[in-house]
């Protein structure tokens, strides 16, 4: 998932810093209602640092009712494919489902290298991904990944 819509409002906070606007609070909320109304609550939540992201995982766990644990780690903060890679296999031990809440290009890059296609994902949106794998260090080697759904928040009613 690519965090929600920020806001540009002041322009003296830090890239980091930058908090959700009011559409991305919204959109965050209907994303996790979606989520849960297809019964994809995932097992374990990872997280960038940035105050946008986390927003985005608070508003996005209560919609969803997630219960367990959210990873808030600097290692996603802008990063690449390997980093984010690198966060699941870091994090993600027994459980079978995952979501990353992240940002782009990394996050675009990552499902292109892991699936092949070519998506866009504008803030909040979901891509549902599936692998064959055991182990999650393995996610980088497997040859069968699939992107089963892409949800962006402008086409859900």
């Amino acid at each position: 998932m690519r965090h929600a819509k920020s806001s540009w409002k002041n322009s003296d906070l830090a890239d980091h810093e930058r908090p959700l606007k009011k559409r991305g609070k919204n959109d965050a909320k209907r994303m996790g209602k979606l989520l849960k109304s297809k019964k994809i609550v995932p097992d374990l939540v990872i997280c960038s640092t940035a105050v946008r992201a986390q927003e985005t995982a608070d508003y996005l766990v209560e919609s969803m009712k997630y219960k367990n644990e959210v990873v808030f780690t600097d290692a996603l903060y802008m990063a690449e494919p390997k980093d984010i890679l690198s966060a699941i296999t870091d994090h993600a031990t027994n459980q079978k489902s995952v979501l990353i809440i992240g940002h782009n290009p990394g996050s675009e890059a990552l499902l292109q290298i892991l699936t092949g296609k070519v998506e866009s994902l504008p803030t909040a949106s979901i891509a549902y991904i599936t692998a064959k794998i055991d182990k999650w260090k393995d996610i980088n080697k497997c040859k069968e990944v699939k992107l089963k759904k892409l949800w962006r928040p402008k086409d859900i009613k």
